[in-house]
């Protein structure tokens, strides 16, 4: 991971853009991630840990009804957890992720280690599902790496 770390630090830097990110199921690791080289203060300046619905209406302007009617482990959510994270920080692109690490909450629908990601530009927002395997911190730390790839895949498309 470090140097897909590495490369988006250097993308980030070289385009002078910055990057904000907006977690649930990942309670800030993709920022502490995102923030762990020297330098990362010219492109990150804040990022948002929405781990209940509260916070995810409050801080990035959810709609209840997208709560309600979809859930927080949604497409819909996590676009507009992307879209609020995008225009809150004022930043250039924003990642969300909102799943379910476990042991416990799943359900047929969204069983234990159903993530979804959020990728949100000026131009558009991108959302993306995978389900991992593993134990509650596995599947955090595989939601992280799936997030910062999902961010240097467009960074270098």
């Amino acid at each position: 991971m470090t140097q897909t770390l590495i490369d988006i630090t250097s993308k980030l830097n070289n385009l002078g853009h910055t990057v904000t990110c907006a977690e649930s199921c990942t309670g800030g690791l993709v920022a502490a991630e995102l923030t762990k080289l020297p330098g990362s203060s010219k492109w990150f300046n804040m990022g948002y840990v929405t781990y209940s619905n509260q916070a995810k209406k409050q801080l990035l302007k959810v709609n209840d009804t997208t709560l309600n009617h979809y859930g927080a482990v949604s497409e819909e959510c996590v676009r507009e957890m992307a879209l609020g994270a995008l225009i809150a920080a004022k930043a250039d692109y924003a990642l969300a992720v909102s799943g379910i690490a476990g042991p416990s909450g799943g359900s047929a629908e969204n069983p234990v280690g159903s993530v979804w990601f959020g990728l949100a530009t000026k131009q558009r927002i991108w959302a993306k599902h995978h389900i991992f395997s593993g134990s509650r911190d596995e599947i955090r730390t595989k939601a992280v790496e799936f997030a910062l790839l999902l961010l240097y895949k467009y960074l270098y498309r």
